[in-house]
């Protein structure tokens, strides 16, 4: 019989059997991830699975992100019900402005290599970056997690993404998120694996890979892992604590795998790319959007809200005078309360804030248009997230246009789609 691939071992060893593609198990998870806008329904199937209490409260943990803040009373009251729950079984609780679910999970060390995490948002397969199997879940199976500590997988078929090539320093991890989502489509790669490696994963850092993995959803991915390097072990040190240390383990796919399908994307032949309105995979390069007016421009969410984003937004717009457009708006949100105080401390948001930058809540809500910033009628948005439905960003009447921080922040200072390697003193 074949090898096994990073998904078939982790789904192996969480269900304690021997399990393969096609199987359905019933794994052990390591982690579950609830958020304001899947808790508050979780926890009525909790009520009405007769649960009592949590399989253990160390390894639930709710994320107050997509209401952040809260904007009606309504949702103030899912917030408190939220925190009840928490507080009647022992769990922790990420209050408004602490940041992203998946994202805090990192941050906090409490998602490690070879675990399995799972969370009612879709795109924690962010985590997938890690090393580990990460997916998104219902509801109702995130309440029968919360009691039983388990859930039911189809093992998922993997798909082998090989990145090679020399990385051009114009070239973002969004570019290459995006390039994945137009070769495999938005529906490529349903209910399978993305599994990431290859000669060029190096010259992409831990950061750059959440990115990477958070867009396997827009293919239908299950899960999206990259295996684990010395990316991977310095980004986790110092986070985790001697007991995630011991749950981690480092899992490689064996020689001999069998894969669904196989992929070789040639890094140094991608262009900076942008996604057209109204769909992710509407993707071109970026030379075929120039010139459309842009009325806003946002930086942030899980897939541009990062310390190095925010960096790479301030370089273009000092390179070019420290202006923002006439009619731009500016809106800027990280991703958690740990990206906020690093961009803080080293006055990069103040920078961005003076030039007119709107700084808003970490969490997702402006993504989301469920909180922060709504843009107006009619309005085209340039934005760092990962979805440009209508009505995404909370108006039907917008065009959201997906791009990199870089490409974003090119339109910030010139009020159009630009292509940013056309900016003074970048260099390609």
């Amino acid at each position: 019989m074949s090898g096994k691939t990073i998904s078939e071992k982790i789904l192996s060893a969480k269900s304690r059997r021997d399990a393969r593609a096609g199987d359905i198990v019933v794994c052990d998870v390591d982690l579950v991830l609830g958020t304001d806008a899947s808790s508050p329904m979780a926890i009525d199937y909790f009520d009405r699975m007769a649960g009592t209490a949590l399989f253990n409260a160390a390894r639930v943990l709710f994320a107050m992100d997509h209401y952040a803040p809260p904007a009606t009373p309504a949702v103030a009251a899912f917030h408190d019900r939220i925190r009840g729950f928490a507080r009647a079984h022992g769990a922790e609780v990420r209050e408004v402005g602490d940041g992203i679910s998946f994202q805090l999970a990192a941050e906090l060390g409490r998602a490690v290599p070879g675990s399995l995490v799972i969370g009612a948002d879709s795109h924690t397969v962010t985590l997938g970056a890690l090393g580990l199997f990460a997916t998104g879940v219902g509801s109702s199976d995130l309440a029968a997690a919360m009691i039983t500590g388990q859930v039911w997988l189809r093992v998922p078929e993997t798909i082998h993404v090989r990145l090679d090539g020399e990385r051009p320093s114009s070239v973002a991890a969004k570019d290459v998120a995006l390039e994945l989502v137009r070769i495999i489509g938005p529906e490529g790669a349903n209910y399978q694996t993305l599994e990431l490696d290859g000669p060029a994963m190096s010259s992409f850092s831990l950061e750059d890979r959440l990115v990477i993995s958070n867009l396997g959803v827009e293919m239908g991915a299950k899960a999206a892992i990259f295996g684990v390097d010395a990316a991977t072990e310095g980004y986790l040190s110092g986070r985790l604590a001697p007991s995630d240390h011991a749950r981690s383990v480092v899992v490689a796919s064996d020689g001999d795998a069998r894969y669904a399908r196989e992929l070789v994307v040639d890094v140094s032949a991608i262009s900076p790319r942008i996604s057209l309105p109204h769909s992710p995979d509407k993707v071109v390069s970026i030379e075929e959007a120039v010139g459309t007016p842009v009325q806003m421009v946002f930086i942030g969410t899980c897939t541009g809200g990062r310390t190095s984003d925010f960096h790479d937004v301030l370089d273009v717009l000092e390179r070019a005078g420290g202006r923002i457009a006439t009619g731009v708006q500016l809106v800027l949100t990280p991703a958690s309360c740990e990206v906020e105080r690093r961009l803080l401390d080293d006055g990069t948001l103040d920078a961005l804030a003076a030039m007119g930058g709107i700084v808003t809540t970490p969490g997702c809500g402006a993504c989301c248009g469920t909180s922060g910033v709504i843009p107006g009628d009619g309005m085209n948005v340039i934005s760092t997230a990962n979805r440009n439905f209508k009505a995404r960003m909370g108006n039907a009447t917008a065009s959201i246009y997906l791009a990199s921080p870089t490409a974003c922040a090119a339109a910030a200072v010139t009020g159009r789609i630009t292509d940013p390697r056309t900016l003074p003193g970048t260099v390609t």
